[in-house]
């Protein structure tokens, strides 16, 4: 079995003239991200790996998480090709997982991720928010042949509040 959570950056600001990849966190998302990281422990399978994307977004809410998780920030790993909004490029880069990983938490973008849930999971959300958990399960041995899995767990900041 394989496990994958995907958690879309918190909520990022746009008020600096800054590349979108270099956008910082804003207070609201800094909270939220904290508020998330804080009600998801009891959902994690007993050991993962962390992988996230480049940006300055992604990497700051995967920091967060892995310090609430207790989670040693030198282990994160972090992936340019996960900076993306294409869920047919995150699918591509989630199936080249390697296969003695049994469960990996994801930190990236939308539409990618909106979109890679719809796909693998069997609840349709309609918009995963900023800062939003999902945890998908796949009855495979292989990240590359995943298929149609179950959507296991959500949480989204609105549900903490």
């Amino acid at each position: 079995m394989k496990n994958l959570i995907l958690i879309r950056h918190a909520k990022s600001s746009w008020e600096a003239p800054l590349k979108d990849f270099d956008r910082p966190l804003m207070k609201r998302g800094i909270l939220d991200a904290h508020s998330v990281s804080g009600a998801i422990s009891k959902f994690l399978p007993k050991t993962y790996t962390i992988w996230s994307s480049t940006a300055a977004r992604a990497l700051e809410t995967a920091i967060i998480f892995a310090q609430n998780l207790s989670y040693p920030l030198e282990s994160i790993l972090f992936k340019d090709e996960l900076y993306t909004f294409d869920d047919r490029h995150l699918e591509k880069v989630i199936k080249s997982c390697d296969n003695s990983l049994e469960s990996v938490i994801l930190f990236g973008h939308n539409e990618a991720i909106t979109n890679f849930v719809n796909k693998f999971g069997d609840v349709f959300i309609e918009n995963v928010p900023t800062s939003g958990f999902v945890s998908l399960q796949f009855d495979s041995e292989s990240w590359d042949t995943i298929g149609k899995g179950k959507t296991h767990k959500t949480i989204f900041p609105k549900d903490l509040k």
